[in-house]
């Protein structure tokens, strides 16, 4: 692919330092988009605390796989590092009790971030948005007259729950979505949510925003499940980064976050907030330190601590915590509405830029996965490109080219299974066809099993994610980049 490659990206690298081009579209954003101007303060933020990109021409696109961090969020942990002394908080020592107060004081502010009532919600702190799910998927009661519900449109994390649930033999259900948006099918999640147990563990589970598509389901699922018997999962890992999320207004039981999806450092913590209703319904499958109040060898006993303790599984990350205060602060600073409208404005207008494009024959270069316009969506875009021959682009070749010119985006399903095989009309029929008859498959074995013949020409996605600062030269590069395509074919290295 190498000689392409030098003819492919010749014609792109003028484009893309042409300078006038760039001011001139920039301009007519503007004009369009007057409320946009609220927000460019955020591009003095850039130029300060995000500088990094610029200066190593960087075009980073994949903020839904992982948020940037600001300089000053280093600057300001660094120095509370340098100028005390922590110890492990399991104590009542001087330094454990230094890391108890910072740590304490992160916990609360996720409550006020959130508008969590703290007699309400609990913060307990994972590795991750997985860390979190788990402690769910583990303690809840689906061996007591359970069951699982879920739809389509889940990241892996809430469908591994599942494995938990079928332990029991608990019924597992997954409620669909519809093409072309990719929302849920109303009809048929009504009537899931009525078959909720009588006095049973009804669990239903589905994502604020997906991590496939962008799209946003409707929230007011929670307190309809809530009125028919359900205990509420609301994934908002994809969510949170670029969106309000107000758990005084909405009220899921259990909440997964990974913070560095949000603000970008530090990676390693998330939190469940759980709703303090919730803990006499959970059950720990064991023990560890920390989450215990008193253990006996002899006496074979142990009592759980009734908090957020109980879950918190060993010694939290006591040292990096304080940083989760700060960078949410970081973000309050901003304005999650500024960054939310930011991301959106920038967002519609790649849609309908994208969604114009065509080649000389008239077949559009662009399929766009999920919902073409900004309502009821998020900053987050999947989609393929299709060449002048109607065939599907291979998009690790256009990761590959785009990787060439510094843009991160990301390709494959997005550890979101349910919404690309909707997305590309995958039936069950034809999943099952492929697995027959092997013990063990992975991504790759899969997609050429389900490409073997003419009849389908890829399995996955390319993604592009927008964030905090992102800004008007990234989108309009990213579009650049794709104009690169028109007339060819899919076969880029014919």
């Amino acid at each position: 692919m190498k000689n392409r490659t030098m003819m492919f990206f010749a014609p792109l690298s003028l484009r893309l330092q042409n300078d006038d081009a760039l001011e001139a579209a920039q301009a007519q954003f503007l004009a369009d988009n007057p409320d946009y101007e609220h927000t460019t303060y955020i591009d003095d933020l850039r130029r300060v605390d995000y500088s990094r990109l610029d200066d190593l021409n960087h075009v980073y696109l994949d903020y839904t796989g992982g948020g940037l961090y600001g300089a000053k969020q280093l600057q300001t942990h660094m120095q509370m590092l340098a100028g005390g002394v922590f110890g492990n908080p399991h104590s009542s020592n001087p330094t454990s009790m230094a890391s108890t107060e910072l740590d304490e004081a992160a916990r609360n502010f996720v409550c006020e971030f959130f508008n969590a009532d703290p007699d309400e919600y609990l913060v307990i702190f994972t590795q991750n948005a997985s860390g979190a799910l788990r402690l769910v998927g583990e303690s809840y009661p689906f061996e007591d007259n359970g069951q699982y519900l879920l739809t389509f449109d889940n990241h892996n994390s809430v469908n591994g729950i599942r494995e938990f649930a079928r332990k029991y033999n608990a019924p597992i259900t997954y409620s669909p979505i519809l093409p072309p948006d990719l929302r849920i099918d109303a009809d048929r999640l009504h009537e899931n949510l009525r078959d909720a147990i009588p006095n049973g563990n009804n669990l239903f589970a589905f994502p604020a925003q997906s991590n496939f598509s962008g799209v946003q389901h409707d929230l007011s699922w929670i307190e309809e499940a809530h009125e028919l018997g359900w205990d509420v999962l609301l994934d908002c890992a994809a969510f949170a980064p670029t969106n309000r999320l107000d758990l005084s207004v909405v009220k899921p039981d259990f909440v997964p976050l990974s913070f560095y999806k949000i603000f970008g450092y530090p990676t390693g913590i998330g939190a469940l907030l759980l709703r303090r209703e919730m803990l006499n319904k959970l059950r720990r499958p064991w023990f560890a330190g920390g989450t215990v109040e008193l253990v006996s060898v002899q006496g074979d006993y142990h009592t759980l601590n009734l908090s957020e303790a109980g879950f918190e599984d060993g010694t939290i990350d006591y040292l990096n915590l304080p940083a989760v205060e700060i960078g949410l602060r970081h973000i309050q600073d901003v304005g999650v509405d500024a960054i939310h409208e930011r991301v959106m404005t920038l967002t519609g207008w790649l849609l309908d830029e994208l969604t114009v494009l065509k080649h000389d024959n008239g077949i559009p270069l662009v399929r766009i996965y999920g919902p073409v316009t900004t309502e009821g969506r998020g900053g987050t875009i999947a989609m393929n490109f299709v060449g002048a021959d109607g065939h599907v682009i291979d998009y690790q070749e256009i990761e590959d080219l785009a990787n060439e010119v510094n843009i991160s985006l990301r390709t494959g399903c997005f550890c979101n299974p349910g919404a690309n095989e909707v997305s590309e009309n995958l039936t069950k029929e034809e999943i099952l066809k492929c697995l027959d008859g092997t013990d063990r498959m992975n991504f790759t074995q899969y997609v050429m099993a389900l490409t073997a013949t003419d009849a389908r020409d890829t399995v996955g996605a390319l993604r592009v994610s927008l964030g905090i600062a992102s800004n008007f030269k990234d989108v309009w590069t990213f579009l650049e980049f794709a104009k690169s395509f028109l007339n060819l074919d899919a076969a880029l290295d014919s």
